[in-house]
């Protein structure tokens, strides 16, 4: 249940009723916008008289939430989030563009790509140090010597770095990391998103292969639920019966997970066409669509490429793609 309150509520007032509603065994959150507050309401709703709080003074309004999930939802919190990296934000109106290699191969390969993703216009760079790998025998990273060569990329280009994490016993080996990534593989190690809540860094959490929008916020629900707030959600493709591509780009996720939740949202174009080709008609549906930013890999030399060479852009045409995708913001927000 969320109580909506009018302007500048009369603060006795709001004491007294947080009070009451605590003495009824409810969890009370509150969510503070430029012109609202909005108490949400955790626990057995059922005894509260929905009609009784609504004939206050303070209370503009009572609604029953159905849904599971809480702190992601927007009817708790009406204003979209917008979640500060470095010297940029997700969300706010801008357009986020997270570009690198798919695995932190060598400091000469990273600094390399790091060097031209910069140039190009990217606002953050990505790169894995630890990677899921379907098969065992595929390259599974550098390890904690490639989140090193990530730090030294960052310092040299002022980009901030995204890079997985895949077990929360190695969360000391990331504690200055600008974004820590959560693969699709991982979206329900629910232990991990825990450990991952009471970090307090940014996380990009990417929808599962076969999840659905509700699972993926009650993914994001676990991480929020521990005190970190600072959820990005990423639609990276889903698993159907088409096999020409590597997943299926569903690009209604945007708009539905923008009316379902306040949190910002990101797409990953490389992941979900799995073909260099596909990239940047995809990209540009993702923002046409109205996400917030996205992720695409890069690599300067992709038929050598330890990981995912088949869908890494080279740099030229990143570039290209970087102007296309801004164009595509501009426009939207025009609208």
């Amino acid at each position: 249940m969320i109580v909506i309150l009018r302007q500048d509520p009369d603060k006795a007032q709001l004491d007294s009723l947080i009070t009451w509603l605590k003495g009824k065994g409810m969890d009370v959150h509150e969510s503070r916008g430029t012109s609202q507050l909005v108490l949400g309401l955790v626990g057995d709703t059922t005894q509260i008289d929905i009609d009784l709080i609504s004939a206050l003074d303070i209370v503009e309004d009572v609604k029953r939430v159905q849904e599971p999930y809480k702190k992601a939802n927007r009817k708790f919190h009406p204003e979209d989030t917008v979640i500060p990296v470095g010297d940029t934000q997700v969300g706010g109106g801008n357009l986020t563009i997270i570009a690198g290699p798919c695995s932190v191969e060598s400091r000469e390969q990273l600094l390399t790509i790091a060097r031209l993703v910069k140039e190009a216009g990217a606002t953050m760079l990505r790169g894995g140090a630890f990677k899921p790998r379907t098969s065992p025998y595929s390259f599974q990273g550098l390890g904690p010597e490639g989140l090193d060569i990530l730090r030294e990329a960052r310092e040299e280009t002022g980009l901030p770095i995204v890079t997985e994490i895949m077990d929360a016993a190695d969360l000391p080996y990331f504690e200055d990391i600008d974004v820590l990534q959560v693969g699709a593989r991982n979206m329900q190690n629910f232990d991990l998103l825990k450990a991952i809540g009471q970090t307090g860094q940014p996380v990009l959490l990417k929808r599962g292969m076969s999840a659905t929008y509700q699972e993926l916020l009650m993914s994001a629900e676990y991480i929020m639920s521990e005190g970190n707030e600072k959820v990005i959600l990423c639609e990276r493709g889903i698993r159907t019966f088409e096999s020409y591509t590597r997943n299926t780009f569903d690009v209604s996720a945007v708009p539905v997970l923008r009316k379902l939740s306040h949190l910002p949202i990101v797409v990953d174009p490389s992941h979900a066409g799995g073909k260099r080709e596909l990239v940047a008609p995809l990209a540009l549906a993702g923002v046409a669509a109205g996400a917030d930013g996205l992720e695409i890999e890069v690599h300067h030399d992709p038929a050598r490429a330890l990981s995912d060479g088949p869908q890494a852009l080279l740099p030229d045409a990143f570039a290209k793609l970087v102007k296309q995708m801004n164009a595509m913001h501009d426009l939207v927000e025009e609208l």
